[in-house]
């Protein structure tokens, strides 16, 4: 990979041990992705902020950095953390956990982090269209590269932090204004989709991408889904593989294709069904309870347009069990003004800002033993990772079961 002279001044360690390991991060980043060089990024999103995911190692990492004078370079925003400040002693959670989180929030906003603890930065600040970025968040990535028209790698939590400290990312495919094309092409022929199927769109369409960083869908467009559905399937193909960008293609673009062919030796890219067999396969895989103890909404958080619609919903029903609603803190803020949290409080949520479902000590499997959720994401993580079982279901049907 070629580096300027400034950059490969950098990596020698003559501006410092932390530029030295962040363009060491970069450079061994860019090689595994046969990067040619490293470019100009405007704006880093970091993961890594989770005490639950990072722990003491990465804590005391952070806490070392930060008090050695490590800074951001570019604007740098952050994923969720794990509760919500303003209600954390509710929830029991320990003094080594909310100590840990605290000092991982303190060490970031020493190094210049703007403190949003959200997962969809591209709801809460303007995107940059065209331009080059940073995101580590593998909803967000891949709502940037399909959605917003920015490019990003599908950053891991160390290539981010390099990348704000540094200003730079490598040049991979991702990141080209070429288009390259795509090896499988997803049908969209499962009927009446809600978000829920979207999510599972995601989920599917990633899985079958299998190492492709990109992959192409026909029988849907942006302009028939909302922006729940978007969401969800961003966050459902951020989960089952290393895919980051899907575009929607019209049908006949599949260049031929037939569905299951493998693409043969013609050259032309593989067309997969996603049908109402293929999405009852992937909710069988994920939905692992009869019912929650918990309702848990919000992977990725809910947006402004999500809490109106859900008090809307409501329409004067009340849930009959707990109900956490996640959402970045300047959605909760703007959501407060317009009376929609005294709404949704009425209705027995809990509107939490600063965490999200994924990986919460909140939905720990020491405090429930299954949730409800709409969310693919949600489910796959707290499935996999947190040993919870899931009830998996549309908001629409969650609504109609759970309320009264």
């Amino acid at each position: 990979m070629h580096l300027e002279e400034s950059e490969e001044a950098a990596l020698a360690g003559e501006h410092g041990e932390i530029m030295q390991m962040a363009y060491r991060i970069l450079v061994a980043t860019g090689e595994a992705t046969d990067a040619e060089r490293l470019i100009p990024i405007r704006w880093a999103h970091l993961s890594g902020v989770n005490y639950n995911t990072i722990g003491g190692a990465g804590e005391e990492f952070l806490r070392s950095i930060s008090s050695r004078g490590a800074k951001v370079r570019v604007r740098t925003t952050l994923n969720p953390m794990g509760f919500d400040s303003d209600s954390v002693e509710r929830y029991g959670l320990g003094d080594e956990f909310v100590s840990g989180q605290a000092s991982i929030a303190d060490s970031y906003e020493a190094m210049g982090v703007t403190q949003s603890f959200s997962c969809i930065p591209y709801e809460i600040f303007e995107m940059p269209r065209g331009e080059q970025v940073a995101f580590a968040e593998s909803n967000a990535a891949i709502y940037a590269n399909s959605f917003a028209g920015a490019r990003t790698n599908k950053e891991s939590a160390f290539s981010a932090l390099a990348s704000a400290i540094t200003g730079k990312s490598p040049y991979s495919d991702l990141r080209r204004e070429e288009e390259e094309a795509s090896n499988v092409t997803v049908r969209m022929s499962a009927r009446e989709p809600d978000e829920l199927t979207y999510g599972m769109l995601g989920y599917f369409a990633g899985r079958e991408a299998g190492g492709a960083s990109s992959v192409d869908i026909s029988g849907v467009s942006a302009s028939a889904m909302d922006r729940r559905q978007c969401k969800a399937m961003c966050g459902g193909m951020g989960t089952s593989g290393t895919c980051a960008k899907f575009r929607f293609v019209k049908e006949g673009e599949e260049e031929g294709g037939n569905a299951g062919n493998g693409g043969g030796d013609s050259g032309r890219p593989e067309t997969i069904e996603f049908d109402d067999d293929a999405a009852r396969k992937v909710r069988d895989e994920l939905d692992t309870a009869e019912k929650g103890d918990v309702i848990a909404l919000g992977s990725p958080q809910l947006g402004l347009w999500e809490m109106s619609d859900l008090l809307e919903r409501l329409r004067g029903r009340s849930f009959k069990k707990r109900c956490m609603v996640f959402c970045p803190r300047t959605v909760k803020e703007q959501a407060r003004k317009l009376d929609y949290v005294r709404g949704l409080e009425r209705a027995g949520c809990e509107v939490l800002a600063d965490c999200c479902t994924c990986l919460s000590p909140l939905l720990g499997s020491d405090k429930v033993d299954a949730v409800t959720t709409n969310s693919i994401k949600g489910a796959f993580y707290m499935n996999n990772a947190s040993g919870v079982g899931v009830d998996l279901k549309p908001l629409a049907k969650i609504l109609e079961d759970e309320t009264e």
